[in-house]
């Protein structure tokens, strides 16, 4: 897909077209950066999640940059993309991770970074909060806790607890059942998470849990990262989620977690993972929420103060 295949309209600006190159021979900040971070080789699922920054940025032409329901344009935002980082994964790819979030971090006030698979969570948070990690606090809106051994995307969340993450700041949104163990849900509880399960969220207002979520993550005032983990939803509606199960929250549930995060100043930024893009429904459905992921997060920003 590209920009040409569409129809043009001064009136109807599209978000593809709003969210530009970051200028590389100034300093300037903007309001929104995106990175792309394009890990999948350590997937504990066989994945192509490293071609999915490149189809969600596609994927924003479908969309405008107005939001009715929130009366806002995010088109008043600036938004710089800071372009995928060249093998993310392993060691020295963490590194190079690390290093890229930390210069798009001094470059704008809420950072977005685009998977690929969840293990990126571990190198994006260590490289926005650095020796800061443990006055932090972590959202993970994921059907998993994400509290395996090893370094793959079934791990991020021990490998920040190890970092110096403590527990306590931790807040799990969506965990299901039949994806965890019994030995890894008490390695949540041993470690003082939070866990507000999916069956805890049927009926729930949305609004509601973000703010319960940010009591605890954000106590005190302190910042906190948001990773959304879009194998949370049910699999109907994410089926490029190679672990999304059947009876997960909804697409419309997922967008209205990630405003009503967004919209709250402690948040610093936030990631989207676990798509691959090459196993989408013909209809791009999971890689179009993941652009819709981006909007709403902007529109949340826009709505601050």
């Amino acid at each position: 897909m590209t920009d040409q295949t569409l129809s043009s309209d001064p009136l109807w600006p599209r978000a593809g077209q709003w969210l530009l190159p970051a200028p590389a021979l100034d300093a300037s900040v903007a309001d929104i950066a995106v990175l792309g971070v394009p890990a999948y080789r350590t997937s504990i699922t066989p994945t192509n999640a490293h071609e999915t920054p490149t189809a969600v940025r596609e994927a924003l032409l479908r969309y405008s940059t107005y939001s009715a329901s929130h009366s806002v344009d995010v088109a008043k935002l600036t938004a710089f993309d800071f372009g995928d980082i060249i093998e993310p994964d392993g060691p020295n790819g963490e590194t190079r991770v690390q290093d890229a979030v930390t210069k798009a971090a001094r470059r704008c006030h809420f950072l977005i970074a685009l998977g690929g698979d969840n293990s990126l969570t571990y190198s994006v948070m260590t490289g926005l909060f650095a020796e800061q990690l443990p006055a932090c606090g972590l959202i993970t809106i994921d059907a998993h806790h994400d509290l395996r051994d090893g370094c793959n995307n079934g791990a991020p969340v021990r490998r920040l607890l190890e970092a110096g993450l403590p527990g306590c700041n931790v807040v799990q949104i969506g965990i299901a059942d039949f994806s965890n163990s019994a030995a890894y849900a008490a390695r949540a509880r041993e470690a003082g998470i939070k866990v507000m399960p999916r069956a805890a969220l049927r009926g729930a207002n949305f609004k509601a849990v973000a703010a319960a979520a940010l009591e605890v993550a954000g106590a005190g005032g302190r910042p906190v990262f948001v990773d959304v983990d879009v194998d949370v939803c049910d699999r109907a509606e994410v089926p490029g989620c190679p672990s999304a199960a059947p009876g997960g929250i909804s697409a419309d549930e997922l967008r209205q977690l990630v405003f009503a995060l967004a919209r709250d100043p402690r948040v610093a930024g936030m990631d989207i993972a676990e798509i691959d893009s090459t196993i989408d429904a013909r209809d791009a459905r999971t890689v179009r929420l993941a652009a819709l992921l981006i909007l709403e997060a902007a529109a949340g920003l826009a709505r601050r103060g």
